[in-house]
């Protein structure tokens, strides 16, 4: 029975219609997909100038014709109420309404209408169908976090229940809780995993401790999808490893849609059918494909609520090789927010910190996992959790290698911690600025 189907329609969100128009878009060629984008683009960007109060007065006086003079806005220009941004004709109770996770640092509440909401219900399950994985049947092993109020657990239990998923906490990463995981991977008859990354990579570790590949322990199991956290190449390789199964890089976001998706060439691509993504430098200008840059994404349903050239936080680059219909993300390189500002000016992103003490220290197995937050320009503590602490030998590489790919003269401090302290959601933030970057 397609329980997670009948619960969209339940719901008021038409699945049936969008899975129809989400196959029309996909059978057009590249000269019939091309008059298509223009056209929904400009018709949600008129849309919204006429029947959105807010958005017209954002855009003012801009020219509707001109794409490239249309305004792009930031998450903080949508940090007022959200009675104030909704379009004509829709309020809180007749759209799809949820926050952010806030990992940006600046959460706000959204809104969709039910229409745009089923399209993305619609490409969602159309990017799983390419691995074989159905919403309806598959069973799902999750790795997500929970509410922890009564009213929020109980209903994503119950949303579990009808998606034919099985939730495990992100909140105990102990061999404990993961012996436990493998008990019900050898019982239950799970098709995939989905969920954080960071979580997903403990279990793997673990498996690899025990001398264990999960796909011997469950042998239903097709793939692993992960999401929300950097996935870097060698945690990739760990993964499928000792998952035995393809590992597969979502990118997405709940005010949006799924952005892009791993193909089976494994090739990041880009939802180009509900979304126009574009890369911009800090004049807001169009870089060349292969050119990082900001990303910036316009939903092209979302009727209810603008979002047209949205900045949504993070620096990537478009491969050369992208079409308009297939654009490929050749990378994901951090959040505009996680840019450290190094003592002569020089900037650096966050996750280069990250990534250079990452190779060093995960190598001998004796470090679980760790975080790193920049306190002062030049000062970096690197907190990790661990069988027992760093050498002095291990710390000074670790510095001698950070000057050589940043700067010398940086304050490089440890701080070995029993474990660390989780977002609410269950979301892991590998590095943190906790200065203002001017």
């Amino acid at each position: 029975m397609n329980l997670f189907n009948l619960s969209l329609r339940l719901n008021g969100y038409p699945i049936g219609e969008a899975k129809r128009t989400l196959g029309e878009i996909q059978s057009k060629n590249p000269s019939e997909f091309e008059v298509y984008l223009n056209q929904v683009r400009s018709k949600i960007l008129t849309y919204h100038h006429e029947n959105n109060t807010f958005y017209r007065s954002f855009v003012k006086q801009g020219d509707l014709t001109d794409w490239n003079s249309v305004p792009v806005m930031t998450k903080r220009h949508l940090q007022k109420p959200l009675d104030h941004r909704l379009s004509d004709g829709f309020t809180p109770k007749n759209t799809y309404v949820n926050k952010t996770s806030g990992s940006s640092g600046d959460p706000f509440i959204f809104a969709k209408d039910k229409y745009c909401h089923a399209m993305t219900w619609a490409v969602i399950q159309d990017r799983f169908g390419w691995f074989g994985i159905d919403f309806n049947t598959s069973r799902q092993a999750r790795f997500y976090g929970i509410p922890l109020d009564k009213k929020g657990y109980y209903k994503e239990r119950f949303k579990d229940l009808l998606s034919k998923r099985h939730r495990f906490s992100v909140f105990d990463l102990s061999d404990h809780a993961f012996t436990k995981l493998l008990d019900d991977f050898k019982s239950k008859e799970f098709e995939y995993i989905n969920g954080y990354t960071s979580s997903i990579v403990q279990y793997a570790k673990f498996l690899l401790r025990e001398n264990i590949i999960l796909k011997n322990a469950c042998p239903t199991l097709k793939a692993c999808v992960v999401t929300s956290e950097m996935l870097f190449p060698d945690d990739k390789i760990l993964l499928e490893s000792q998952f035995g199964v393809p590992v597969i890089n979502e990118y997405g976001a709940s005010e949006l849609d799924l952005i892009a998706f791993q193909n089976l060439e494994d090739k990041w691509q880009v939802n180009s059918e509900t979304l126009f993504v574009e890369i911009l430098d800090e004049n807001d200008q169009v870089v060349p494909n292969g050119t990082e840059g900001r990303v910036i994404i316009t939903s092209l349903y979302n009727k209810a609520h603008p979002f047209i050239r949205y900045d949504i936080g993070d620096i990537g680059i478009l491969s050369k090789e992208s079409t308009i219909e297939k654009p490929i993300l050749e990378k994901l390189i951090g959040r505009t927010n996680d840019i450290a500002i190094l003592p002569s000016g020089k900037k650096a992103a966050g996750l280069t910190f990250y990534y250079i003490t990452k190779s060093i220290i995960e190598n001998d197995g004796k470090v679980n996992e760790f975080i790193i937050e920049q306190h002062t320009t030049s000062h970096f503590k690197v907190i990790y959790v661990g069988v027992e602490s760093l050498s002095e030998e291990k710390k000074e590489t670790i510095k001698k290698e950070m000057e050589t790919y940043l700067e010398s003269g940086l304050d490089i401090t440890f701080e070995r911690q029993e474990r660390l302290d989780r977002s609410k959601s269950g979301k892991l933030k590998q590095f943190s600025s906790l200065i203002n970057n001017p």
